[in-house]
Order: C-alpha cells, then structure tokens, then sequence
C-alpha cells in the first residue's frame, strides 16, 4: 500500500504573504483616511472663508456671504450681458480684497458685447490699475488660461468670461478649475454670455437680470445700479431671488433704498427764490 503524500508548507513563506498583504490594507486605509481628512479639513476651512456681499438675505442664504477657493457661475437672460457684467464685477471688487484681478475674455466677447471699458469699471468702485485683461482666441484657451491664473495665489480673483455654448467646457474642465481655486485660495468667476447652464462643479450659479429702477421722475431714479439677482444653485444653504443695489462708493450691495439718490441741499450761501420773487414784486 502506498504511503500519503504529505505537502509541507514553510510557515514562514505563509507569514510573510499575509504580513505583506496586511500592510498594503493598512497603507491603503491610512491613505484614504488622511484623504478624508483633508477633504474634510479643506471643506471646514472653505466654509469658514467667506465675504459678505453686505445684501442681508443674501448673505444668509450663502452661509456668511460668498464663498472664496471655489467657482461661481453668472449667466444672464437675452440681452441682460451688461447687467451680468455689473454683478460680477461687483463679485469680483468684494473676494479679491484689493488684490490683482484677471480677467480672461474669449475674442468672440469683444465682437459681440464690445470691449470692456475700464472708466466703467472705475465707475463701479473697481480699480482698474488692479485688473489685467487677458485675451483668448478660443475656449481652449482661456480654460488654459484660467487654470492657471487660478492656480497662482497671488491673486484676488480670476473672472473667465465666455460666448455662447461649448462644449469645451464640461464637468471635467469645471472640476479642473474648482481644485486649482481650492489649491490656492484664488476665487474663479465664471461670466457666461448667452449660454445656459450645465452640470458643473461651481458653488453658486446666478441668473442675472437688470432690475427696474425705482417710481418717480427720471431725476429720482438716477443713483445706484440694481440688480435682478437668482440664486438657482447654492451648495451650502437655500436658494432665493433678490433686488441688490450696488453701492459704488462703499464697494458692496444692499437692500434697494427708496431712492437711489437724495436730492442735493441748496447751497448755504443761495438766497431762497421765493424770497426774491416776493422783493421783486413787491
């Protein structure tokens, strides 16, 4: 009768197998721990950071104000570019806290809505000596470009302004750009110019729409530039719709005032009209 065979193992080939196996699960649950980590770290720090837009139910939609390190998105109904370019210069003028500003405008811009006047943005509290403009001859560009501006923390703010639909830009540029502001602390705003919106990564979106100007005479409503503003997408809190008046010398929005303007004092050293009337008749 034949004898068994019996199969040795070496323990120690068994015992180096599984400590190998064991410490690549433990390497791998460290990595992603201190990814969450991180994640979680960034997400707090990104929640904190925030600057008020100074428009009290704004703000309290958007947990403090407007988040800076993320991407916010402004769209505009028809012929409402010149009001979107309003807000977000006024974005622009409150997250940069007076620091560089770029702004990428793809050429096809210029053609359609004109080139950007630097006395308006003067006008609208906005130094200019701290605004670089950048052309780009195309989407690819100034994606390019804007990645990375936004990816140098020596600057406030970035703005990428572009023209009608693309298909360029997708979840996978979105996510590009949201990581590269979240590396450096830049805040990107995304002006988009007879496009509608798609699934992206951006914190806020808003829908921008030039507001009607108070009743009264033509005098009465000569004063503060107001805007329709739409908050259609808010990661951290409600959405809401609201008329913000931009306040050009204190550079932040408000609750619209009854009137936009006070009228201006007589002169101390006029002698009243009707007072010189009555001299002169009688």
């Amino acid at each position: 009768m034949s004898q068994p065979k019996v199969l040795l193992f070496e323990p120690t080939a068994i015992t180096s197998k599984g400590a190998a196996n064991m410490s690549a699960r433990v390497s791998a649950l460290a990595t992603l721990r201190d990814q969450i980590e991180r994640i979680e770290t960034a997400e707090a720090t990104h929640h904190r950071d925030r600057v008020a837009l100074g428009h009290s139910e704004a703000d309290h939609a958007l947990q403090g104000g407007l988040a800076r390190a993320a991407i916010h998105e402004v769209f505009c109904e028809g012929r409402q570019g010149t009001a979107a370019t309003g807000f977000v210069t006024g974005l622009a003028g409150r997250v940069s806290a007076r620091r560089p500003l770029l702004w990428v405008r793809q050429d096809l811009s210029d053609q359609e809505s004109g080139a950007l006047s630097m006395s308006g943005l003067a006008e609208l509290g906005l130094d200019p000596r701290r605004v670089v403009m950048v052309r780009a001859a195309d989407v690819e560009s100034a994606l390019r470009t804007s990645a990375d501006a936004l990816a140098c923390d020596a600057l406030g703010a970035v703005v990428l302004e572009l023209w009608g639909e693309t298909r360029q830009f997708d979840l996978v540029a979105s996510r590009k750009l949201t990581l590269a502001a979240q590396g450096s602390g830049v805040t990107g705003l995304m002006l988009r110019m007879a496009a509608q919106p798609l699934p992206s990564t951006a914190e806020t979106r808003w829908m921008l729409r030039a507001a009607h100007s108070p009743p009264g005479s033509v005098w009465d409503a000569w004063g503060a530039p107001r805007f329709d503003a739409e908050l259609l997408r808010n990661r951290h809190g409600p959405c809401g719709r609201w008329i913000m008046e931009w306040n050009c010398d204190e550079c932040q929005f408000s609750e619209p005032s009854t009137y936009s303007q006070p009228l201006a004092a007589t002169p101390a050293d006029r002698q009243n009209s009707t007072f010189l009337r009555q001299r002169r008749a009688g």
